[in-house]
C-alpha cells in the first residue's frame, strides 16, 4: 500500500468517525447541531473551508476508491464530490448562501432524519476502508 493510500485511508475512517459523532451530537444536542449547520456558507471563510475540506475528502475517496468495497460507487462519489466543490469555489460564495437560506430550514426541521443518512455513510465509509485494509493483513 502507498503513502498517499494510507493518508487517504486515514482521512476517509476519521471523515467517517466525524459523520458518526455528528449523528451523536444531532440526537443528544440538537441544538448544537443546528448551530453548526446553520454556519455552513455563513461566510467567505467557512464557504471556501468547506470546500477545500469537501475537496481531500474527495481526493481521498478517489485515490483509495480502487482498493474499497464497491470500488466504483466510492470514485463515482469521490469524483462527485470534487467536481461539485470545483464548482462551488468558482461560484461566489453569497450564491451559496441564499442557496443554503432556502435549504437550512428543511435541513434543521429534518436533522434527525438527516442524521441517519450521515451514521450510514459514515458507517459505510469506515466499512469500506476497513475492508481494504483486511487485504493487506
Amino acid at each position: 500500500m502507498t503513502m498517499m493510500s494510507a493518508v487517504a485511508g486515514a482521512i476517509l475512517v476519521a471523515f467517517g468517525l466525524f459523520l458518526v459523532g455528528l449523528t451523536v451530537v444531532v440526537f443528544a444536542k440538537p441544538a448544537i447541531a443546528e448551530r453548526f449547520f446553520i454556519s455552513f456558507a455563513s461566510s467567505a471563510r467557512t464557504h471556501y473551508t468547506e470546500q477545500i475540506v469537501r475537496l481531500v475528502i474527495g481526493a481521498s475517496l478517489i485515490i483509495r476508491s480502487g482498493a474499497m468495497w464497491q470500488p466504483k460507487v466510492f470514485g463515482l462519489v469521490g469524483w462527485g464530490v470534487v467536481v461539485s466543490s470545483l464548482v462551488l469555489i468558482l461560484t461566489p460564495w453569497q450564491w451559496h448562501d441564499r442557496f443554503g437560506e432556502e435549504v437550512r430550514p428543511r435541513l434543521i426541521r429534518h436533522m434527525k432524519l438527516f442524521a441517519v443518512g450521515l451514521l450510514a455513510f459514515g458507517v459505510l465509509l469506515i466499512y469500506g476502508v476497513g475492508l481494504s485494509e483486511s487485504r493487506y493483513l
